[in-house]
């Protein structure tokens, strides 16, 4: 593992996107222990992109415009839903101090659904796990899930982190209707926003 894999890698992992939005929501909307759950099922969501890159299955992905654009879509169609989930207050800022708190397999299967919706993540992967693999590397197969492990640690550091502090907010929040108002919009034109630009990605 180089310098370099770390570095790229949490450029790449602090760059907003579903994930972070998704666990950013979590922590606003119900605390610490949710946002904890949402990082890790965004986590989990990263393993079948991951595996689907070593197995060489995102190649069918890159070839194929049919299977390419049918997961696509799907993931628009889901990050439309969280957005509606959000404006309808029964997603992840339905804050209230007297909700009951959600099960922690439904966030984190919400958090697999965004990441596994994505096809975009397999074709990163394609791209992003050979180049730190050296040249001439004999079995390139466990060096690539090694660092894809690391990868995946990162991830849910990072997110957790973003958790935590969505978490500190959450009082303020509380405090505040005409705040949690403008988090709910912003959150949900950002979810909308996401599933435009899925939706117009080209392979």
């Amino acid at each position: 593992m180089s310098l370099e894999f770390l570095l790229t890698s949490m450029i790449v992992i602090l760059l907003p996107g579903t994930g972070v939005l998704y666990t950013l929501a979590w922590g606003l909307g119900q605390g610490l222990r949710a946002s904890l759950f949402a990082a890790l099922g965004c986590t989990f969501g990263i393993i079948p992109h991951i595996m689907a890159s070593i197995a060489g299955l995102a190649a069918i992905l890159h070839t194929s415009a049919v299977a390419f654009q049918m997961i696509k879509y799907l993931g628009v169609v889901y990050l439309f839903y969280m957005a509606w989930s959000v404006l309808r207050q029964k997603g992840a800022l339905d804050v209230s101090e007297r909700k009951s708190a959600t099960g922690a397999a439904r966030i984190v299967v919400s958090g697999i659904l965004l990441n596994i919706l994505n096809p975009k993540l397999s074709l990163f992967f394609l791209a992003f796990l050979p180049q730190f693999v050296p040249a001439g590397e004999p079995a390139p197969t466990p060096v690539m899930l090694e660092l894809a492990v690391i990868f995946m640690a990162l991830t849910f550091i990072v997110f957790a982190l973003y958790g935590a502090f969505a978490s500190l907010m959450r009082r303020s929040v509380l405090s505040r209707p005409g705040i949690l108002l403008w988090f709910r919009r912003s959150f949900a034109a950002a979810f909308a926003l996401l599933g435009l630009k899925l939706a117009f990605a080209g392979r």
